[in-house]
C-alpha cells in the first residue's frame, strides 16, 4: 500500500506519534513565527489557517488574496484537473500575506525546499519535535482543530482539497486530545 492510500494513512505514525500540531503546538508556532520576517511569518500562518500543502501556499499570488472577502484562492496540486478552491482566512492573515508581497506578484518566490526550510526552523525554534515538526504536520493540524469544532465533513474535505471524502474522515476519526473534548462535550 502507498503513501497516498486512504486506507493506509493515519494521524499517527508507525510508533503511534502523531503527525499533527496539537492546540498548545499550533499556538507556540504562531509565537515563533511573529519573531520572524513578514514573509516566513505569512507563510507559517497561511499553513496553519488554511491547511493547504507547502506548495499550493508558494503558489499563491496577490491577485488570488480576496481582501473584500477574506479568503485565499489556492490552486489544488493533487488533482489531474486544474481545480481551484476558495478558503476563508482571518483579516490578519490576509494583511501579512498583503505586507509580505509588497507590491510583487508572487508573495513567496522561493523554492518549495526552502519554504520547507523556513517551517522546519520555525518549528525548532517553538520546541516542536517529533513527525508533526514540519509543514505536513500544520495541515494535518489544521483539519484535527478543524474536526474538533465541528466543521462540518464536506466543508472540510472542499478547504483541504480532498478528492474523496474518505481521504477527510481520517481527521474526524479524532484521537487523544480532541477525542477527549468530544467526549467531555457528550459528559
Amino acid at each position: 500500500m502507498g503513501f497516498h492510500d486512504t486506507g493506509s494513512w493515519q494521524v499517527y505514525d508507525r510508533e503511534g506519534r502523531r503527525k499533527y500540531l496539537d492546540r498548545a503546538e499550533r499556538a507556540r508556532f504562531l509565537t515563533a513565527a511573529d519573531r520572524e520576517p513578514p514573509a516566513i511569518r505569512a507563510l507559517c500562518y497561511l499553513l496553519l489557517y488554511c491547511g493547504c500543502r507547502v506548495s499550493e501556499a508558494l503558489s499563491v499570488r496577490r491577485d488570488q488574496i480576496d481582501v473584500a472577502g477574506a479568503a485565499v484562492l489556492l490552486k489544488t496540486l493533487k488533482r489531474r484537473r486544474r481545480v481551484y478552491r476558495r478558503v476563508p482566512l482571518p483579516v490578519t492573515v490576509i494583511n501579512q500575506m498583503l505586507e509580505a508581497s509588497a507590491n510583487e506578484a508572487e508573495i513567496w518566490p522561493v523554492h518549495r525546499a526552502t519554504a520547507w526550510r523556513w517551517i522546519v526552523k520555525v518549528m525548532r525554534s517553538a520546541q516542536i519535535e517529533g513527525p508533526m515538526a514540519c509543514c505536513r504536520g500544520a495541515r494535518h493540524g489544521f483539519a484535527m482543530h478543524a474536526a474538533a469544532h465541528n466543521v462540518p465533513p464536506n466543508l472540510l474535505q472542499k478547504w483541504m482539497g480532498h478528492a474523496s471524502i474518505e481521504t477527510t474522515a481520517i481527521y474526524l476519526d479524532a484521537a487523544g486530545c480532541e477525542e477527549r473534548e468530544f467526549a467531555q462535550r457528550m459528559w
